[in-house]
């Protein structure tokens, strides 16, 4: 079994493994959950640089380059390391890195079960700052291997149900929270801290809907780690 990477410190058991297939066991709660030294959640919020919006004008996906590039080297896709990351009994199909099935046994942002089956379309893997708010609050002005990091960052990414997610879209933390509200704390912490680590900035009503979460919960640390905000050479001319 391969080393898991980042946020996927759990505890892991190879529970069994047969040719092309294989099932996994381990504990935690979805999401990054690198939480050692990151620092008190609101005491960074309230540090965050606040600007208004700039337009959307020159966004697209692509901008942020292939999606699910490989850009930690381990010959895995990103989607299918954060379903191995935050998917309960996981087994695989074709190959050590192709995720067939697991459970969000308790899915961050609607708090229910949600089984993953490749193709259901059940679960989907979040940007937990979405690109085309980052775009819209600094990413517009990088270059192409800091918009590809930030896309491919085990911080800013999340296995969630896939209709609650639907209903975020692009917004920020001042026009959508999770309705499973034990996890907004952890979930603006989450937003935080890739803003920090990106240099991003917030609106003004964004800080403040940051702030009203995060005083609810003044001993919420920031989750840190993930992978480096510039991607590898060989995607430097995405």
């Amino acid at each position: 079994m391969r080393r898991l990477r980042g946020g996927a410190a759990a505890a892991v058991v190879l529970v069994f493994a047969v040719a092309g297939c294989k099932a996994e066991t381990k504990t935690g709660s979805a999401g990054p959950r690198e939480t050692g030294g990151g620092g008190a959640a609101l005491t960074a919020a309230e540090s965050l640089t606040v600007k208004g919006r700039a337009p959307k004008t020159g966004y697209s996906r692509e901008r942020f380059g292939t999606a699910w590039a490989d850009t930690d080297s381990n010959s895995c896709d990103t989607r299918d390391d954060i379903l191995q990351r935050d998917l309960e009994g996981v087994r695989f199909s074709g190959g050590r890195c192709r995720v067939s099935y697991g459970v969000l046994e308790s899915d961050p942002y609607s708090g229910k079960k949600v089984t993953y089956r490749r193709g259901a379309s059940l679960v989907d893997i979040d940007h937990i700052v979405p690109l085309s708010d980052a775009w819209q609050k600094g990413a517009k002005y990088w270059d192409a291997s800091k918009r590809i990091a930030l896309a491919n960052d085990p911080l800013n990414l999340i296995a969630v149900d896939s209709s609650t997610n639907r209903s975020k879209g692009d917004g920020d933390a001042a026009t959508w929270l999770p309705p499973n509200k034990s996890y907004r704390c952890a979930y603006v912490a989450g937003q935080v801290a890739v803003k920090r680590k990106y240099q991003l900035w917030v609106t003004a009503a964004e800080k403040a809907a940051m702030e009203k979460v995060l005083r609810t919960c003044p001993g919420q640390r920031l989750p840190s780690g993930g992978n480096p905000t510039d991607a590898p050479a060989r995607f430097r001319a995405d």
